[in-house]
């Protein structure tokens, strides 16, 4: 006969292991996602560590890497999300507005509300993420964007030329340079502290000079 104590010995051999305690913490993707943005434009790309953005994202970093991916792919996200989600004034301009002085002045008009709201960090944070920013990969990658938008605003003012809303002779990339310049340095202006009202007295002198037929 078996005892009882053996058998007791038995029952406890047969349970299986008992589960860890706990689970990994879950999170939300998509609001971790505005954290970072929300990091990165406040900081930039440099200045902004892993560590600032698993405390900004509230999550570990393995998790970060596991979702995200490294830093630099978080950042590309971050920046096609900020592109769509803050910064699409200027693509709905060039593809709502009959002529290149309507597309810029309505980009610069949002921009100078954009760039000030008070629920956000001021100015853009791909001109912001620019600043000292020494990997070159990312450099490239906020220059191209930054020169894509003067470009098609050059396009825009080439088009006005040719149908006589703007007169010939005008220098259509300078003239696109000018407004790329407007809004860059904006940008710039609202993170020193300019307000809205600043911004838009701006607008009116950038549009005063704007050429005529």
């Amino acid at each position: 006969m078996v005892s009882s104590e053996e058998t007791a010995h038995i029952d406890v051999a047969a349970r299986p292991a008992s589960k860890p305690r706990g689970r990994p913490r879950s999170f939300d993707r998509e609001t971790a996602l505005e954290k970072a943005i929300l990091a990165f434009w406040e900081r930039g790309y440099e200045a902004t560590s892993v560590s600032d953005l698993t405390r900004a994202m509230d999550i570990g970093a393995p998790s970060l890497y596991a979702a995200f991916g490294d830093k630099r792919s978080l950042f590309d996200e971050v920046v096609r999300v900020y592109t769509s989600r803050y910064a699409a004034f200027a693509d709905r301009a060039l593809a709502e507005e009959p002529t290149a002085r309507a597309v810029v002045e309505r980009t610069l008009r949002e921009a100078a509300g954009a760039y000030t709201d008070p629920d956000r960090p001021h100015g853009c944070l791909i001109a912001q993420a620019a600043i000292n920013c020494t990997t070159p990969e990312v450099a490239d990658s906020l220059r191209d964007r930054r020169n894509a938008t003067i470009a098609a605003l050059e396009s825009r003012i080439e088009a006005d030329i040719a149908t006589g809303t703007l007169p010939d002779g005008i220098d259509a990339a300078a003239l696109a340079r000018h407004a790329g310049a407007m809004i860059q340095g904006m940008s710039q202006q609202a993170r020193d502290g300019a307000s809205r009202e600043e911004l838009e007295a701006l607008v009116e002198i950038a549009m005063a000079i704007w050429p005529r037929t």
